[in-house]
C-alpha cells in the first residue's frame, strides 16, 4: 500500500489505498512517468472533496497542509 510523506520533512503522514493513490494521479500533475511528488494548496483540496474524493484520503491531505497554505507530499509503495 503506498505511503504519504510531506517531501520536505520528511514527515509520515499515512497509509492510502491503491484507489486513493489513483485520485491522487488521476487528479494532479505529473512531471514524468516516475513522479511521486505534488503540490497542494488549499484550493486543490477543496476540489477533491467537490470531486468526492474519499474521506480517508482527506483527512490525511488535511492533516498535512496544517496551517499552512501549500505542502508538497510524496508517496512510496510498501
Amino acid at each position: 500500500m503506498p505511503r504519504l510523506y510531506n517531501k520536505e520533512t520528511n514527515e509520515f503522514l499515512g497509509t492510502i489505498t491503491d484507489s486513493q493513490l489513483e485520485f491522487l494521479t488521476d487528479q494532479l500533475e505529473e512531471e514524468s512517468a516516475t513522479d511521486t511528488d505534488y503540490y497542494l494548496n488549499r484550493d486543490t483540496l477543496d476540489q477533491f472533496e467537490q470531486q468526492g474524493a474519499d474521506t480517508g484520503l482527506m483527512e490525511i491531505l488535511r492533516k498535512a497542509i496544517g496551517d499552512e497554505e501549500e505542502v508538497e507530499v510524496r508517496w512510496v509503495s510498501e
